[in-house]
């Protein structure tokens, strides 16, 4: 299992509630993301069944929660807008290594490492919102995401042997810890 080694402070967390709006923006634009990633990763990996249904099932769950943030987008008149590059996540595939096996490793240590931000983050919304249905649609947002991450793992074990996997996911844990440390807070979920 994956445990972060940098808490995301409370300052983060006021930054989003101060500006909800461009926080839902920023969701959705993160979760269509997601679910693009997994069906680049079923593509990708066409010969690894467990793999293609894995990320299948992903992406329309991430698509699912996109079409649920931008229902509550819509009951706030908010409407879509372009992406923003994310920081984070660029930074982080830059950490991917070259060469099939290790690519493949760091393809799932990164994405389980991604979703343990993701459910960290929503947790913290969850937490801080008052009782009602958005309070609910964000804690069962940072359950899924928690799932996900132990997906990522999961899939990595059935490849790679743990003396494989531990020392990378730690390194790939030191660079995550660093980089969320030194990024701004703003309306945004990394």
């Amino acid at each position: 299992m994956i445990k972060l080694r940098y808490e995301t402070n409370a300052s983060w967390t006021k930054t989003v509630l101060a500006d909800f709006d461009n926080f839902l923006l920023d969701h959705a634009g993160a979760e269509k993301k997601a679910s693009g990633m997994a069906m680049s990763m079923a593509l990708h990996y066409a010969d690894k069944p467990d793999i293609v249904k894995a990320m299948i099932n992903l992406a329309i769950e991430e698509l699912d929660h996109f079409r649920e943030v931008v229902n509550i987008m819509a009951s706030r008149n908010l409407q879509l807008k372009k992406d923003d590059k994310d920081t984070y996540v660029n930074q982080l595939r830059k950490q991917i290594r070259n060469g099939r096996d290790d690519y493949f490793l760091d393809r799932l240590l990164l994405g389980g490492v991604i979703e343990a931000r993701g459910a960290e983050r929503f947790g913290l919304i969850a937490h801080a919102l008052p009782d009602g249905e958005l309070k609910t649609f964000y804690v069962e947002i940072s359950r899924s995401e928690d799932r996900h991450r132990d997906l990522f793992v999961d899939l990595a074990a059935a490849y790679f042997p743990l003396p494989q996997i531990t020392p990378r996911l730690d390194e790939l844990l030191e660079f995550e810890a660093t980089l969320v440390s030194s990024l701004p807070n703003r309306p945004a979920l990394h």
